[in-house]
């Protein structure tokens, strides 16, 4: 079960496809799209992505972070890939789902993480969350709309 609207979202700390580290906490002033996912080059992942890349506006003056269990190389390919260049894709490499786990969406039969947005806004806090089954994706509507109010 996701973590509830309302609550303030966890810190976290990790590499991106670059290998730098990004630390959920630097945004505060910013609004979060954070989505974490199965597993890069998935079919719904690359579809789910690629539509957050082909349609930026909506998310324009948000960060946009994908999170999965992928390691950084993998991420850095999928990235360019899908020239997803706005989305910041985060390793939850090693250990091995810390951060998913932290927020509650880790998988522990296949090992990986879940599928499951949270919107977070300028302070920190939960606004909205869609956790779905691997296969589905989130309402993009509805998120995309919990987006826009903490962008207001």
């Amino acid at each position: 079960m996701a973590l509830e609207i309302g609550t303030e979202a966890p810190d976290f700390t990790l590499s991106d496809s670059n290998g730098d580290e990004v630390t959920l906490s630097q945004f505060r002033g910013q609004p979060v799209y954070l989505n974490f996912y199965p597993s890069a080059f998935s079919l719904v992942c690359t579809n789910w992505f690629t539509a957050i890349a082909a349609d930026g506006t909506p998310y324009e003056g948000a960060v946009v972070i994908g999170v999965s269990v992928d390691n950084k190389s993998t991420l850095a390919a999928f990235k360019e890939q899908i020239k997803a260049n706005e989305v910041r894709f985060l390793a939850d490499f090693h250990p091995k789902g810390d951060v998913a786990r932290l927020y509650d969406v880790y998988m522990d039969q296949a090992g990986i993480a879940g599928r499951c947005t949270y919107v977070i806004d300028a302070n920190g806090i939960i606004v909205d969350v869609d956790q779905v089954a691997p296969p589905e994706t989130p309402d993009a509507d509805r998120l995309i709309a919990a987006l826009a109010t903490c962008k207001a």
